[in-house]
């Protein structure tokens, strides 16, 4: 059984870590998938026949890791998934990108078109039809002088299609490895992390926050010495 860190578990959700290049749910890869990987923890674990019920209520990019929940209940997930539609489901990330910000906080605001052909996506005018608003902050915790490289975290306020990548991309801070929409790091592992996860426990109502930082080493050392909150 693949190893799979979990970082919290009760009866209704299951909050875990995802490794980058695992993807979230099974592709045309056929490659070993996080559904797959914590339905079978949670066959091993508790010893249940048959199939085992997990709901998939938001996406990790394959090549991004970071912090994920998965409903262990349909009414869960159906309450979950309320939350991703209602904005109360709450990702923040870390990215490393190419350059130095002039200001140390920022928004972008941009209008996305998604090319379903060659699954990208790019900034459009708002006219263009079928473009969708996107959204996100950004703060500025460190810089790389030698590198060039500043670490972001970012705050998104809307879900769309590889949205961070192409908005960082199209602000001149392509994020470092990212092979479809970056400059810099190719071949390398893009440095984009889901680091907090904040919800709406689907069953007591009780607000929740997971985090969960990369280790702190190839593009990530400029973790060292920090504490993020």
């Amino acid at each position: 059984m693949q190893k799979l860190n979990v970082i919290y578990e009760d009866n209704h959700i299951i909050v875990v870590e995802k490794q980058p290049n695992i993807p979230s749910q099974a592709d045309k890869t056929e490659d070993i998938d996080m559904l797959t990987i914590i339905k079978e923890y949670i066959k091993e674990k508790y010893n249940k026949p048959g199939n085992v019920y997990l709901g998939l209520v938001h996406r990790l990019d394959r090549p991004v890791g970071g912090v994920m929940v998965f409903a262990k209940t349909s009414k869960a997930a159906s309450r979950l998934s309320d939350q991703v539609r209602e904005k109360t489901f709450k990702k923040k990330y870390l990215a490393v990108v190419d350059g130095k910000f002039e200001n140390m906080t920022g928004t972008l605001e941009d209008y996305l078109y998604k090319d379903e052909r060659n699954n990208i996506s790019k900034v459009v005018g708002k006219e263009k039809k079928n473009a969708k608003f996107a959204k996100l902050d950004y703060e500025v915790l460190a810089y790389n002088e030698i590198k060039d490289l500043s670490l972001l975290r970012i705050n998104l306020h809307t879900g769309r299609h590889h949205q961070i990548r192409v908005q960082l991309s199209h602000s001149g801070h392509s994020i470092f490895g990212d092979q479809k929409y970056g400059t810099r790091g190719q071949g390398k592992q893009i440095a984009l992390w889901a680091y907090e996860l904040t919800i709406m426990h689907p069953i007591t109502k009780e607000e929740m926050t997971f985090k969960c930082l990369p280790e702190s080493n190839g593009t990530w050392c400029i973790l060292r010495d920090l504490e993020i909150k």
